[in-house]
């Protein structure tokens, strides 16, 4: 009994290893379906994994079960069941998260992304189409090209995937007609054609009755194109053409195991590499040789896009992670400055001016969009002036960024050209891009070098250069107190200057509002003024409500650690009110004054303030007292 158990066990093994064998060296196709609510995406990726016996016992009889039970396919089995996992979804008759499913046939390996069709979720369609390498975009055969049509086309010859089929369903319900077919085709191949997209092969399909999905299908005799599965098994993916693009290594790990070897490992984004090349490390430009490719198996004659290497070169170079090595003869370009295209995927919206993290390969920079060129309508392509961007919303953008990177352009290679924002604070993932060139400026304004800097300037002064940050409600006292420790410092022989928020006002930014975008942009200027206040070697007294943390850690990123100075002049709500000496709550109130601060627009308080001043407590001359003597205490004056 034990032998016959033992030989079972043997057979099973050697079957799993004839299996995985099989698929070792298959391709890998990624490609997602998209499309209008109800145009029958989950339909088809169900059928496929239906047809490509990619299911357990098990689940097949709870999908005949759960057929049965919803009864929308008139007896037949209801394929989007195994796809629509979401309780959500299956209660709405609509997918809403990105449901990610593996199968493969005896030709190839493929991974789909099923990914939503409502409007509000376009960001869900942006990340799973960021890997795909073509779109299934199912268009319903008694409706014909729609208004989501067009935007999930747009949002695909945006993400730069070439590779489109135009899955023309529920052929049944149309009698299969060829004239609707073809009327369908012509209407999106005119559309198409604006937005760049020229490989399209359209398929006429029937997902719940299983035409032209593996087979050919009887019903349409007019059609000789390939089925849908056909087109997925032989299409070209996109790894081939990666090889074929210059070589481009991000540098994720500098490997120093001890000190007879130092090898710069990563994942090779594009092009292939040979010992003795030579090679330019970006963005510092140093040049090279390989000397070896060096891998887990051993050492390689060659590597292509897709492995993970480890490079050693012939000379020493300093390279750190995030930089990125390119061939001599076609580096990549170096810039900290160009127009993007971004998809905003964060509830709260991005304001121009705001200090987010930019994550390209493996290097991570300090980035602000500095202007919103325009919004894109994704449903008409219309372009919209804008002042921030919502979520979901898609805009082209200038970016600034606080060094040089390396990158290509977008359209040339996805691996060097694509990048995420991240909230410094929460590390959330909060936007999404594609770099589309750099911008002249970038190569033109270089930091100059000058001898008087700002310890000499704060030395010939005798004191320590710094910002003292006022913030607080409007009539917490911030002017005044700002005013009387202004007074003090300068009594005592100081060199000081105090910017107020409303004189700022009638000046430096008299064209700005109360908006929050229009708040950000007057932060983010007063920022700049006071750092070339802080490099004059003066001690800067800043005074404004500045209500948001992020334009408050902007300001602070701008000067050296140590320089900035927040002192939150803390007063309630209530009492900030009953001072009013404007009158500007009683305006807010009456709805009068739109976006005022602590009424209809949010105050941040400070959650770790350098010095703290407690209104309630202290008289305004007792207030400036405290903050001298807390800048003694810091060194910032004797």
């Amino acid at each position: 009994m034990s032998q016959a158990i033992d030989k079972d066990r043997e057979l099973i093994a050697s079957d799993i290893q004839q299996y995985l064998k099989s698929h070792q060296y298959k391709t890998l196709l990624r490609f997602i379906t998209c499309g209008s609510v109800d145009d029958g995406k989950s339909t088809v990726i169900g059928r496929l994994l239906y047809e490509s016996k990619m299911l357990f016992e098990d689940q097949l009889e709870a999908l005949e079960a759960d057929s049965k039970k919803v009864g929308t396919q008139g007896g037949d089995l209801d394929f989007a069941l195994l796809v629509d996992g979401l309780a959500a979804e299956r209660e709405q008759g609509i997918t809403i998260d990105v449901a990610y499913r593996f199968f493969a046939t005896d030709k190839r390996k493929f991974i789909v992304a099923d990914t939503p069709g409502h409007e509000q979720y376009t960001r869900n369609m942006v990340t799973g189409a960021s890997t795909a390498d073509v779109a299934v975009i199912l268009i319903d055969a008694r409706k014909g090209v729609l208004t989501q049509t067009r935007r999930h086309s747009f949002l695909v010859s945006l993400i730069g995937i070439r590779h489109v089929v135009l899955a023309i369903n529920k052929m049944d319900l149309m009698d299969y007609s060829e004239k609707t077919f073809n009327s369908i085709v012509e209407d999106y191949r005119e559309f198409a054609k604006q937005i760049g997209l020229t490989d399209i092969t359209a398929i006429p399909l029937s997902a719940l009755k299983g035409d032209n999905m593996l087979e050919p299908s009887e019903r349409t005799p007019w059609y000789h194109g390939p089925t849908l599965m056909g087109y997925l098994e032989t299409v070209q993916v996109n790894q081939d053409r990666l090889q074929s693009l210059p070589f481009r290594l991000p540098v994720q790990w500098v490997n120093r195991p001890n000190l007879d070897f130092r090898g710069f490992a990563g994942t090779i984004a594009s092009g292939s590499i040979k010992p003795g090349d030579r090679i330019r490390i970006q963005p510092s430009g140093r040049e090279s040789k390989v000397a070896r490719i060096v891998t887990y198996d051993g050492d390689l004659d060659k590597a292509i896009a897709g492995q993970s290497i480890t490079l050693t070169l012939a000379d020493e170079v300093d390279i750190s992670r995030g930089d990125v090595i390119s061939t001599i003869d076609a580096p990549a370009e170096v810039a900290d400055q160009f127009e993007s295209t971004l998809v905003w995927m964060h509830d709260e919206a991005m304001m121009p001016g705001r200090s987010y993290l930019l994550k390209i390969g493996t290097k991570t920079v300090t980035a602000t969009v500095t202007e919103i060129k325009h919004k894109v309508n994704v449903n008409t392509m219309e372009h919209l002036a804008a002042k921030k961007l919502d979520l979901n919303e898609i805009g082209i953008c200038n970016l600034s960024l606080d060094r040089p990177i390396a990158f290509d352009a977008y359209k040339d290679n996805p691996d060097t050209g694509g990048y995420i924002i991240i909230d410094r604070i929460t590390n959330n993932t909060v936007g999404a891009g594609l770099l589309n060139f750099a911008l002249r400026r970038s190569q033109n304004i270089h930091m100059q070098h000058v001898d008087v800097n700002k310890e000499v300037r704060s030395t010939a002064k005798g004191q320590k250069a710094s910002v003292l940050w006022f913030t607080g409600l409007s009539g917490a006292g911030k002017s005044t107190i700002a005013n009387l420790v202004e007074k003090k410092l300068h009594a005592s022989g100081r060199h000081t200057y105090l910017l107020d928020g409303d004189n700022v006002r009638h000046g430096l930014n008299k064209d700005l509002g109360f908006t929050d975008a229009d708040r950000v942009e007057n932060i983010r200027r007063v920022a700049e003024v006071s750092k070339l206040m802080v490099d004059a070697g003066l001690i800067t007294l800043v005074s404004f409500i500045s209500p948001f943390r992020s334009e408050r850690r902007m300001a602070r990123n701008l000067v050296a650690e140590g320089e900035f100075i927040e002192v939150y002049i803390d007063t309630p709500l209530s009492i900030a009110e009953e001072r009013d000496p404007k009158g500007l709550y009683k305006k807010a109130r009456r709805g009068e004054l739109k976006n005022f601060t602590g009424i209809d627009s949010p105050y941040e308080a400070p959650e770790n303030p350098e010095i703290h001043i407690d209104t309630t407590s202290l008289t305004p001359e007792q207030a400036a007292d405290r903050i001298i003597a807390a800048l003694q205490g810091m060194g910032v004056v004797g």
